[in-house]
């Protein structure tokens, strides 16, 4: 209790400060609680997925101190919005990117997650990113576009291209993870709103998926096409939000890309509006291979087949949280903001 009470202050801490000084110590008070909850498995696995993330962490949050600092220094302010040196912002939003593992800093994100269990890794790609991109979002009008849009079309591409061999779902979240903070902070620079959007839709889209994984202890390809034996409905509810993910048209996920592209295009940023789709083609690639072996490949029906035992006791109902979450990810097309 005391562990998730911490994570939840030191995200509105962060996200509620006017001031740099507050925000690091959020930022700090969040790291902490959660590495007691990452090395809760008592594994080598999970050992090494903690001291990465408490490296990675630390290493931004100097960054963070260290821009602030020398800002501080010229301006005489610590305030989040008198971020006007071009030195300080640009090493504030490299060490923002660390924080919630954007490329070119996205290295730690796979190993971590692979690590952890499926909630901690869901607490890592959901919750642990709202603070550091509140104050992306605060100091957006501060930093140079360049910077965004080179780091947003990287992350596009490592996270398209990354996922396409996996076969651990939780690394392939990771990279789905990096692949959609693209889209966010590539129009961070033109439209922080939309940005914004963009990745509070995300956060909808994957804390239904995670909670699927969990309940059905499903952790690798082969384990999901035979999910189909344990629950047919949560295995097509899978498949249905891989898709929605991906940001085909029907479902929920392709709101948030239209309107980005919508934005880039109005903006006369035509190229980087073609470049943003064709990376978008690279992530559709392993979210259909995913679908594609749930719905479409005949499992192996044969005894010897090596297939994961699952107890016939095991706690499989849906979370309060699944089913409305699982709704809104394939059903909020109708809301978009036109």
């Amino acid at each position: 209790t005391i562990i998730a009470l911490s994570i939840i202050i030191g995200t509105i801490m962060t996200m509620s400060s006017s001031n740099w000084l507050m925000a690091w110590l959020g930022l700090e008070l969040n790291m902490l609680a959660i590495l007691p909850i990452l090395s809760k498995p008592k594994t080598s696995r999970a050992s090494e997925a903690t001291t990465k993330y408490f490296l990675t962490q630390a290493i931004a949050s100097a960054m963070m101190l260290l821009s602030s600092t020398i800002n501080a220094w010229q301006t005489g302010n610590w305030g989040i919005s008198e971020l006007k040196n071009k030195f300080s912002t640009t090493i504030m939003a490299l060490s923002l990117m660390m924080k919630m593992g954007a490329a070119p800093v996205h290295f730690w994100l796979p190993e971590v997650l692979q690590g952890t269990t499926l909630q901690t890794a869901l607490l890592i790609t959901t919750w642990q990113k709202i603070a550091p991109i509140t104050l992306m979002y605060m100091i957006s009008n501060n930093i140079q576009p360049t910077i965004l849009v080179f780091a947003g079309i990287l992350s596009m591409i490592i996270g398209g291209l990354g996922g396409i061999n996996q076969t651990q779902l939780r690394k392939m979240m990771a990279y789905s993870s990096i692949n959609n903070l693209g889209w966010t902070i590539t129009i961070m620079a033109f439209s922080p709103n939309t940005a914004l959007m963009n990745i509070f839709t995300y956060i909808i889209m994957t804390t239904p998926i995670f909670l699927m994984m969990t309940s059905m202890s499903t952790k690798t390809l082969q384990n999901l096409s035979t999910t189909w034996t344990t629950s047919m409905t949560m295995t097509l509810s899978i498949a249905l939000l891989m898709l929605s993910t991906s940001g085909l048209p029907p479902f929920t996920g392709f709101m948030p890309k239209m309107l980005i592209l919508n934005e880039l295009i109005s903006q006369k940023l035509t190229i980087l509006a073609t470049l943003a789709i064709m990376t978008s083609l690279i992530s559709l690639l392993f979210y259909l291979r995913v679908t594609y072996l749930i719905m479409m490949l005949t499992p192996p029906m044969t005894t010897p087949s090596s297939t994961k035992w699952r107890a016939q006791n095991q706690k499989s109902q849906p979370t309060t949280m699944m089913t409305p979450t699982a709704l809104f990810t394939t059903h909020l097309i109708p809301a978009i903001p036109f």
